[in-house]
C-alpha cells in the first residue's frame, strides 16, 4: 500500500489532475472534480464557523445526491467524523443516536429537537453557505480521527454508533484496485449512503477516479436506464434489487447491459436460483458476492466462478479472519455449524468501536450475529441470523432458506419469515410476503413443500403491498408483528 492522503486531500489531488471530469451524477445535475472540491472546501469553511471542530462527530442525515457527497468530504477536510443515518428514521430512533453521538452538528434530517448534552447546530437539506467563503483547499491538510461513525442496532434493538477503527486517511487506489475499480469507470449508486456498503463502494470508487451516477432512490427502470446511458461498467445491489431487475429483464424490452464489468452484491442471502441467473446475465468472472460486517472486522469475496465450485458459499477472506466456535467457546471443524467470530489480521489495530453496547466477543474474537460453517478449503456458508433460528418443536429452521425459497415463486417480491410464539411448537413459522399479484395460502404452502421439508414450510402466511425490505435489502423485524396483527392474509 502507498503512503495514505488524507481524504479530504484526495479530492483535492482529484480536481488538480482533471478538474471539468464528471465526479457525480445525480437527480438530472452532474458536477465535476472541481465543481465539487470548490463546494466542499466551502463547507468545510462554514461548518467550521457553526462550530464543528477536528475530530467532533457530525450526524449527517441526507438523502443519496450531490448534496451527501459534498458534505462528507467538508467534514474530512475539517478533520471531523461523519457520524452517517438514514434521513428517514422514526423520530425515537433518531432521537436515540443523537444522544449516543452528541454531535456538534447536524446537518440535515428536518431534526425538531436537540439531543445530547449539548446543543448541536442544525443546517437544513440543501444548505448553501456564504459565497463569500472562500473556496480554496483547507491547508495544512487535516486528518480526522476516525473516517466514519455510522450506526446498526435499529432493526434488532437499541441502536448503537459503530466508529471506525481507521483514521481519515487511504491510498486512494487500494480499496478499489481489490473491487475492480478503475480510473474514467462509471458506476451506479444504488443503495441509501447511509448503508455501510453503498457508502464504501461509492467512495472508494470515487477516490479511484470513477464518476457515480446516483440514483436519488433504487428504482428497477431507472438503474436499467442509467446502465444503458452511462456505460456504467461497476454497480453494487443488494438481493431485492437483482430480483427486480431480473423480471424487469424478462418481461420488458431488451436492455443492453455489456458495459457491466463487476457486479458486487451482499448485505443479504442472495437465493441461489438468482445467483445463476445473473451469472448467466453478466458473466461468472463479474459476479462479485461479499459478506462482511459494519465494523470492518473481516470482509469476504467469491466470484461466479468461484462460486459454481462451491454453490452456497460466501468465500473466504479478503482481509482479517474468521473462525467457527460452538456454545462452549471452543472451534469447531470443518463441516460443523456453529457462531461466527472474526477478528482483524494479526498485528492490525482493532477496527471499531462501539458507542452504546459492547461487543460479544470470546477470547479477542468478536460474533457477528450469525450461524454457518467453514468447509476444509476455508470457504464460509451462512445459515442465518442466531438471533432469527426459529425453534419449531425443538428442530431448527433459518428463515434465511425459507424465504429463498419463496422468492422462488414468480408473484413473491420478498418475504420474511419469523418465529410466533406457539403453546404446542414453543414457535411456529410465518411467513410476511410483499406480492406483486394475488395469491393462495395454500398453493403457496404446496409450492414450498416441494421445496422444503414440511417443519419448515410457514404454517400462516400476511401478504402486504407494503416493502418489507428497505433499500439496502434489510428488514426491520422488529416492525412485522404490527404488520401481521393489522394485516389481513390474502388470496
Amino acid at each position: 500500500m502507498a503512503r495514505p492522503v488524507p481524504l479530504g486531500q484526495v479530492l483535492t489531488d482529484l480536481a488538480r489532475a482533471d478538474p471539468g471530469r464528471p465526479a457525480i451524477t445525480s437527480a438530472g445535475q452532474t458536477v465535476t472534480r472541481g465543481e465539487l472540491e470548490s463546494r466542499a472546501n466551502r463547507l468545510a469553511r462554514a461548518y467550521a464557523a457553526l462550530g464543528a471542530c477536528p475530530g467532533d462527530l457530525v450526524t449527517v442525515g441526507l438523502g443519496n445526491g450531490i448534496e451527501f457527497y459534498a458534505a462528507v468530504f467538508a467534514l474530512w477536510k475539517l478533520g471531523a467524523v461523519p457520524q452517517l443515518i438514514s434521513p428517514a428514521l422514526p423520530a425515537r430512533e433518531r432521537d436515540a443516536i443523537l444522544a449516543l453521538a452528541s454531535p456538534s452538528l447536524v446537518v440535515g434530517t428536518g431534526l425538531a429537537a436537540p439531543m445530547g448534552p449539548r446543543r448541536p447546530v442544525q443546517v437544513p437539506d440543501n444548505y448553501r453557505p456564504d459565497a463569500g467563503i472562500s473556496d480554496a483547499p483547507i491547508e495544512p491538510p487535516r486528518v480526522s480521527p476516525s473516517w466514519k461513525a455510522p450506526t446498526s442496532g435499529g432493526s434488532t434493538g437499541r441502536p448503537k454508533l459503530i466508529v471506525s477503527g481507521l483514521p481519515g486517511e487511504v491510498d486512494p487506489g487500494y480499496y478499489g484496485g481489490i473491487l475492480g475499480q478503475r480510473d474514467g469507470g462509471v458506476q451506479l449508486v444504488c443503495g441509501p449512503l447511509y448503508h455501510n456498503a453503498p457508502f464504501n463502494f461509492s467512495m472508494y470508487g470515487l477516490m479511484a477516479g470513477q464518476h457515480l451516477v446516483v440514483l436519488p432512490k433504487f428504482d428497477t427502470t431507472a438503474a436499467l436506464a442509467a446502465i444503458e446511458a452511462y456505460r456504467v461498467d461497476w454497480v453494487g445491489v443488494v438481493p431485492t434489487m437483482m430480483g427486480r431487475i431480473w423480471r424487469e429483464l424478462a418481461r420488458g424490452p431488451r436492455r443492453d447491459l455489456g458495459s457491466l464489468r463487476a457486479v458486487w452484491h451482499g448485505a443479504a442471502p442472495c437465493p441461489p436460483w438468482l445467483k445463476r441467473a445473473w451469472i448467466g446475465l453478466v458473466g461468472a468472472p463479474n459476479l462479485h458476492e461479499m459478506y462482511g460486517t459494519t465494523a470492518g472486522q473481516m470482509m469476504t469475496h467469491i466470484d461466479g466462478a468461484d462460486w459454481l465450485a462451491h454453490p452456497g458459499s460466501v468465500g473466504r477472506p479478503l482481509f482479517g479472519q474468521v473462525k467457527i466456535l460452538g456454545p462452549d467457546g471452543a472451534e469447531l471443524p470443518p463441516g460443523v455449524e456453529g457462531e461466527i467470530f472474526t477478528r482483524p489480521a494479526d498485528g492490525q489495530p482493532p477496527s471499531y468501536r462501539y458507542i452504546g453496547a459492547e461487543p460479544r466477543s470470546v477470547g479477542g474474537w468478536d460474533s457477528v450475529g450469525d450461524l454457518g460453517h467453514l468447509d476444509a478449503e476455508g470457504y464460509l456458508y451462512i445459515s442465518d441470523r442466531r438471533t432469527d433460528l426459529i425453534v419449531c418443536a425443538g428442530a431448527n429452521v433459518y428463515p434465511a432458506e425459507v424465504e429463498a425459497a419463496l422468492s422462488e415463486h414468480p408473484d413473491v417480491l420478498t418475504s420474511a419469515v419469523i418465529g410466533l410464539p406457539d403453546d404446542d411448537l414453543g414457535q411456529r413459522v410465518h411467513a410476511v410476503v410483499e406480492n406483486a399479484a394475488p395469491i393462495d395460502e395454500r398453493d403457496l404452502a404446496a409450492f414450498l413443500t416441494e421445496r422444503l421439508a414440511r417443519y419448515k414450510v410457514p404454517r400462516g402466511f400476511t401478504f402486504t403491498a407494503r416493502p418489507l425490505r428497505d433499500d439496502a435489502g434489510k428488514v426491520r423485524r422488529g416492525e412485522l408483528g404490527a404488520l401481521i396483527s393489522s394485516a389481513r392474509p390474502a388470496g
